[in-house]
């Protein structure tokens, strides 16, 4: 074996949780810099069945995994039900937020004591890039579907997608 657990240390793993539809350059940017600080990251994508999303869950996962393939530690997958328990199945101590401003981290404050309270499980708050400052998902799908330019603000593959969906009507 190599890496941190040949050395008799735990590998350090986290998840950034997410609706992600469609996954953006702002949510690209919260995994990426996870990805440098610790050995694992996980994807996990929320399945919410009494919303319908414009991507199904497959259709996500397999853009994020376009996307986070230069990320050799990134993991993608799918869950349903509570956070705590997908990390308590994959011993996941660290949930990593992306903050765009003020109003999300009165939300996310509350998500994060809930959580803690739980399993102990920590949510760690990454400020946001001021470039991603504003963006969302359905800023994305609302911009693009009115015919706007999000080139900018989703990876080239997602672009692709969003406007072959888009297309369909």
């Amino acid at each position: 074996m190599t890496g941190p657990e040949s050395e008799g240390s735990q590998v350090r793993r986290a998840v950034c949780p997410g609706s992600f539809d469609p996954i953006t350059n702002g949510h690209l940017d919260i995994i990426a810099r996870a990805s440098r600080l610790y050995d694992e990251v996980y994807v996990a994508v929320m399945i919410n069945k009494s919303k319908k999303g414009l991507f199904g869950i497959e259709e996500r996962i397999d853009l994020i995994r376009q996307v986070t393939a230069e990320y050799a530690n990134v993991r993608v997958e799918a869950f349903h039900g509570l956070l705590v328990d997908f990390c308590k199945q994959r011993e996941i101590p660290a949930i990593v937020k992306g903050l765009r401003a003020v109003s999300d981290f009165d939300y996310e404050l509350q998500m994060a004591q809930m959580n803690n309270g739980l399993t102990g499980v920590e949510t760690l708050f990454v400020p946001t890039n001021p470039t991603y400052s504003f963006l969302s998902s359905s800023l994305v799908k609302e911009v693009a579907a009115w015919g706007g330019d999000v080139s900018h603000l989703v990876p080239a593959e997602v672009l692709e997608a969003l406007n072959k969906r888009l297309a369909k009507g």
